[in-house]
């Protein structure tokens, strides 16, 4: 291949990548403006659930209404361990939902991705780990009956040393902050 070719196949493929990143940057700002969809974690919204079991200081705790033909749900809550060794949240189950799984959304270049965490959540000795709408979760899947404001969601929130404990997370607005 001449150099003429190979410098207008670069100068193409730059031109596409950059196209690309451009069109994803205005889909996930266009995201942002729906109800439910937006990415800031703010701070839990007042009348959050809350619970201790041994170490652990559970706080914050809410799910967002889900909007018309939503198929999940999105579940956040702030864990705070101040005991002197690692703990880990293992699992989350919910009578309202066939399966709940733990999650992260992370920046991988410039795509948000998200994945299931199956190993847990460790929450480290006196830290606190927070639950929030654009990194950590509980993802709510085979929801029985779409969560609505103003309602309840009953979890069972499962620890690897400080055993299981029920908890009840209020269901705010689908844009709540």
């Amino acid at each position: 291949m001449n150099r003429k070719i190979a410098a207008a196949l670069l100068i193409s493929a730059t031109a596409l990548s950059f196209s690309a990143a451009t069109a994803m940057a205005q889909q996930s700002n266009d995201m942002s403006k729906m109800p439910g969809m937006h990415m800031d974690a703010g701070k839990a919204p007042a009348g959050s659930a809350a619970a201790k079991l041994g170490d652990l200081d559970i706080s914050g705790g809410y799910v967002r209404a889900m909007l018309p033909g939503q198929p999940v749900g999105g579940g956040y809550i702030t864990i705070h361990n101040g005991g002197s060794s690692d703990d880990k949240l293992t699992s989350v189950t919910s009578s309202a939902a066939g399966k709940v799984e733990l999650h992260e959304m992370k920046m991988q270049g410039e795509v948000m991705k998200m994945r299931e965490i199956k190993e847990g959540i460790a929450i480290p000795a006196g830290a606190t780990v927070t639950l929030s709408p654009n990194s950590m979760h509980m993802m709510f899947k085979q929801v029985k009956t779409p969560f609505k404001q103003g309602g309840t969601v009953p979890v069972m929130l499962m620890f690897d040393k400080a055993g299981m404990v029920d908890i009840d997370l209020p269901v705010v607005a689908p844009n709540a902050k």
